[in-house]
């Protein structure tokens, strides 16, 4: 069914209902033409979609296991759907993990999907906690990485996705993986220009103006 642009389209079952979207489209775009809001993280509309968090996962019929649906391309007469009981127990135990090792006080949008989707904060409580110093190294932003979920966004726009500076990278293993820095530089001996853009993306506020963080400090 060709729209009037005469951009082909494809059409697709979604949670009963027939939807229709261009054809190229993702199981996300989908379901967000429809109207349909399917929980995300590591997803950004102006980053490339990487699939990291999988809170996104949906039930498509015919396949084994949950499809992320920020990358899963949209098939004709594909039948998928968002909120089934497997779905929702994949995407509360993603959330519970998340809480027992990351602080979330800052992130109202995961506490908000923690609400919608029944979490048990205290499900996985005990274990080792994601604990890093702040890093105050510059005069424009600081580092927390207790707060950080490894979404990735701050590394992509940072990259080539945006800025094409390339000063963060991933660091450590396990419980001490982390955004960092190439060798560890402080960032003002990185190739950081201070753009911002990080900060921009950032969910949980593990990037955080500087301005903001000495004003909350101050309080």
């Amino acid at each position: 069914m060709p729209t009037e642009s005469n951009t082909p389209t494809i059409a697709i079952t979604l949670n009963g209902q027939t939807v229709h979207a261009p054809a190229g489209s993702t199981i996300l775009d989908a379901a967000r033409r429809a109207g349909v809001d399917i929980p995300t993280i590591c997803y950004h509309p102006n980053l490339t979609a990487n699939a990291v968090c999988r809170l996104c996962t949906v039930e498509v019929v015919g396949s084994r296991t949950l499809q992320p649906a920020c990358v899963v391309p949209a098939r004709q007469d594909m039948i998928v759907n968002t909120e089934t009981e497997r779905v929702n127990a994949a995407r509360r135990v993603i959330l519970e993990l998340l809480a027992s090792t990351v602080d979330l006080h800052e992130a109202p949008e995961i506490q908000d999907y923690m609400v919608r989707f029944g979490v048990d904060a205290a499900r996985f409580a005990g274990g080792e906690q994601r604990e890093f110093p702040v890093m105050d190294d510059n005069p424009f932003y600081v580092r927390d990485y207790s707060q950080c979920v490894m979404c990735w966004r701050c590394i992509q726009v940072c990259a080539e996705d945006v800025q094409f500076t390339f000063a963060l990278t991933w660091g450590g293993r396990g419980i001490d993986s982390h955004v960092a820095t190439f060798f560890a530089e402080d960032m003002p001996d990185t190739s950081c220009v201070f753009c911002g853009n990080c900060v921009g993306v950032c969910p949980t506020g593990a990037l955080k103006g500087k301005v903001e963080f000495d004003l909350e400090q101050e309080r």
